[in-house]
């Protein structure tokens, strides 16, 4: 990191977030945005409900640090594995996480489908779930690696539209999502 990263990252780690609003450090930029609806909350409490619980943690609220990266996001949602990181502090390793969701708003996606991806596949986390209420499908991305490019990205894209279930298999699970809605 340089110097200019740790400023950020220091200014970040001490800022005072409006109520209402949740704040990320992605790629050194500090952004910050409304806090979700009810289509959001709901999503996401579905997918948690369906982590078997005996063997994942299944956090929201939870930032994740990228070894070598100005970046600490919020993802909608993290699971990792019970012991595969210390259960205290502010910051989860990316090396510990096995699975980030997001949940697409008119804001963020750009930000979830190109910028996290890039960031989530550079970190190695095996799986990168993008759920989009705007379109009605969720996008789940496995196998990080680098592009001939030299990018970081997915080898493997999955798209499914609400209703149809995803097998997850990295959690052991199928995702139901008939649950899931489109925002009005």
């Amino acid at each position: 990191m340089t110097a200019i990263d740790d400023r950020v990252t220091g200014i970040f780690e001490n800022l005072e977030v409006p109520e209402g609003f949740k704040a990320e450090l992605i790629r050194g930029e500090i952004v910050m945005m409304a806090r979700p609806d009810m289509v959001h909350n709901l999503i996401i409490r579905a997918i948690q409900h369906q982590t078997p619980y005996a063997r994942w943690n299944a956090l929201t609220t939870q930032d994740v640090a990228f070894p070598r990266e100005a970046s600490e996001p919020q993802p909608d949602l993290v699971v990792f594995e019970r012991g595969a990181a210390e259960e205290s502090g502010r910051l989860l390793p990316a090396p510990a996480v096995t699975l980030v969701v997001e949940v697409v708003s008119k804001t963020s996606a750009h930000r979830d489908y190109r910028t996290k991806r890039e960031l989530y596949a550079e970190g190695r986390i095996p799986a990168y779930l993008v759920v989009d209420p705007i379109k009605g499908v969720c996008v789940l991305l496995t196998e990080p690696t680098r592009l001939a490019s030299g990018e970081p990205d997915y080898a493997v894209e999955r798209t499914a539209k609400f209703g149809d279930p995803i097998p997850m298999d990295l959690l052991g699970i199928t995702l139901d999502t008939s649950e899931f809605r489109t925002y009005s």
